[in-house]
């Protein structure tokens, strides 16, 4: 199933839905799938069409796929302009991922400040060739996902880089207008921002994420590449914190990321 089939299915059956294992990293499903899911599950219980605003993700256990799983949503308030909602993804009577929504319309203001320039990096034609999947070496849900590096280095390179990033977009997806639930996984496409700074293979995983979007979304379709960069701020103890951006080809910026990450090494 690609990434819209599994959203679709989400949609359809919220109260049990298995991820295939092609859409593994490690021992856990893709991290920005499951926010993706959780998302899908919580516009089934929105009233009116008002955009999500912000995410707060934990990933509390590792999502195994084969597994069904159940997608629960709880409204916390909906107001006038803003609606609360807690999203649950849970396996075996267990928690395995949670997330706080915050849905809201837009509103008259007289407070108007353009997003800061787009991150410079190389031109598409000219980033490195799009990462392959490797089976054993890359995540299984590579397949589905097309990197091409143009900031800092790969894993494990040895890199002390504190940026990393380049282009990223969807594979084997239909042309669609894309949303957030798409922005999600083009932005968790990317490897934790402290592994490259190893120089030898080594798990690292993301422990909270934040993510805010910039609505309305921009004009852009499945099929069209994004620019990402992330920034590691700070990392000690086997805890980093980090703090990126996506942003569409020509430069408009889509959606402003935090993530506090694990490296065991």
């Amino acid at each position: 199933m690609n990434f819209d089939q599994l959203l679709d299915a989400v949609r359809a059956h919220p109260e049990a839905v298995s991820i295939p294992p092609d859409w593994a990293q490690g021992r856990a499903a893709f991290g920005g799938l499951m926010a993706a899911m959780v998302l899908e599950a919580m516009r089934l219980k929105l009233t009116d069409d008002r955009p999500v605003r912000s995410l707060a993700i934990s990933f509390v256990a590792p999502a195994a796929a084969d597994v069904p799983t159940r997608f629960e949503v709880e409204v916390l308030r909906e107001g006038k302009a803003v609606s609360t909602l807690l999203g649950r993804a849970v396996q075996d009577g267990q928690v395995v991922t949670l997330v706080q929504g915050n849905f809201g319309a837009g509103r008259p203001s007289v407070v108007q400040v353009p997003a800061l320039p787009a991150m410079e990096m190389k031109a598409l034609e000219d980033a490195a060739p799009e990462l392959p999947h490797i089976p054993g070496v890359t995540p299984e849900f590579m397949r589905h996902v097309a990197l091409r590096w143009a900031v800092g280095g790969l894993p494990f390179s040895g890199n002390a880089s504190r940026r990393m990033g380049g282009w990223v977009r969807l594979r084997d997806v239909a042309q669609v207008q894309v949303n957030e639930a798409h922005l999600l996984a083009l932005v968790d496409a990317w490897p934790p921002s402290l592994m490259p700074f190893l120089k030898q293979p080594a798990a690292g995983s993301t422990l909270t994420w934040t993510i805010e979007f910039i609505q309305p979304v921009a004009p852009l379709t499945t099929v069209d590449w994004c620019r990402y960069c992330v920034e590691t701020e700070h990392a000690r103890d086997g805890y980093g914190h980090a703090a990126a951006s996506l942003w569409t080809a020509e430069g408009e910026l889509l959606a402003l990321s935090r993530q506090t990450v694990t490296v065991f090494a």
